[in-house]
């Protein structure tokens, strides 16, 4: 189990601008995703190193987006100014983290604009929703090298997360030791009125860039 990626909803300003916002801020270009039919979203993606990447995500007028938890959590984020959304872990056997939240895991893909299509299966994005500090798991099922992490310059890095929440609460949704890391980076957990991830720091060529 390790992170995945970090998820961040457009705001007001609509995806184009923030990803353009939050391009100028890490000194790194974003391509475009495509889009999520099944969830009626669409993403731009910036790869960062150790196979974990950075989204921005933004709901579309489409009916999907009303019916799967993922395009609802995206919507509701957005409506509220956009910002971070989550956090997401990677698991190899889905099946196991389904036996043990006793439901089924949701399907997923993805259209990127050169026709490539992914596929994965996802669980647990209305937790997140009831309780923002929970990451929701992935397993993957496209080949390795289609991963979104893969083409990246190589010139940034994830350095920390901020998260207001409980780490041993967490630690059991992961199933995991408190001292669990899903990664290279530093968990700083703080209090705060709301629940969730509430900054990530990067490394770049121009130093740390907290978002």
């Amino acid at each position: 189990m390790r992170l995945d990626h970090l998820s961040y909803a457009a705001g007001p300003e609509g995806l184009t601008a923030t990803t353009e916002r939050l391009s100028d801020l890490l000194g790194e270009k974003f391509v475009d995703g495509g889009v999520h039919p099944r969830f009626g979203t669409t993403n731009t993606i910036l790869p960062l190193t150790d196979a974990v990447y950075l989204e921005v995500v933004e709901v579309l007028d489409h009916p999907a987006s009303d019916k799967a938890a993922f395009g609802q959590a995206v919507r509701a984020r957005s409506e509220a100014g956009g910002g971070w959304l989550g956090w997401v872990v990677r698991v190899d056997d889905i099946t196991v983290v389904e036996e043990r939240l006793h439901r089924k895991a949701v399907q997923g893909n993805r259209h990127r604009p050169d026709g490539t299509e992914l596929h994965w299966r996802q669980i647990g994005v209305r937790s997140l929703q009831a309780n923002p500090q929970l990451p929701f798991f992935v397993q993957w099922e496209s080949p390795e090298d289609l991963h979104p992490s893969n083409g990246g310059t190589g010139d940034v890095s994830l350095h920390s997360l901020e998260i207001a929440g409980d780490p041993t609460q967490v630690a059991e949704w992961l199933n995991t030791p408190a001292e669990h890391s899903t990664g290279d980076y530093q968990i700083d957990w703080v209090s705060g009125p709301v629940a969730g991830l509430q900054s990530a720091t990067f490394n770049t060529p121009d130093g740390l860039v907290r978002l």
